[in-house]
């Protein structure tokens, strides 16, 4: 009956950045350590999230707080979560996640009346593709990973695959 390690405590994942006016949702697997103290998603400053959406919407120029950000988000028609409400892990690497609890998307849907499509962001979010489809009714997207862990795509070709998706789901011309 000893104390319980970093490792068997569950971390809770953040609320859903979604409005009625959400079209994609980009789902992630889970908050890493940085997002998780900061209460923001990809707020690691290595992570390419934030910088691809700048530069497949460059003509409206992306605002440096997080708060502006998310509402510049929700004016794109995208919105943000991830597949796993809770977990316990580990650091940051989605190959640590344990015992990882799936998010409410019946509940999220009803928030997002206009939401056509999911875009996993990463293998460890679309691994959860078909549950996601088969709960939303909607298409489901892979998307190169933005995180650092990514290192052997570069910038430009994650941006090539966003924009494709991006393109495919009706966001882009």
């Amino acid at each position: 009956m000893g104390d319980r390690t970093m490792a068997d405590a569950l971390l809770c994942g953040l609320a859903p950045v979604v409005g009625p006016g959400t079209q994609v949702l980009i789902l992630g697997s889970f908050p890493g350590v940085q997002s998780l103290q900061l209460q923001q998603y990809y707020a690691h400053p290595r992570n390419h999230m934030w910088p691809l959406l700048a530069a497949l919407w460059h003509e409206h120029p992306q605002p440096s707080g997080y708060a502006d950000r998310c509402a510049w988000l929700l004016e794109r028609g995208l919105g943000l979560w991830d597949v796993y409400a809770a977990c316990e892990r580990e650091g940051s690497l989605d190959t640590s996640i344990r015992n990882a609890q799936l998010n409410d998307f019946v509940a999220l849907q009803q928030q997002c009346p206009q939401l056509v499509a999911a875009a996993h962001n990463g293998g460890e979010s679309f691994r959860h593709a078909a549950k996601v489809q088969a709960v939303l009714g909607l298409p489901s997207y892979r998307l190169p990973s933005s995180s650092p862990a990514n290192a052997s795509w570069s910038f430009e070709r994650k941006l090539a695959g966003w924009r494709e998706v991006m393109q495919q789901a009706g966001l882009l011309r």
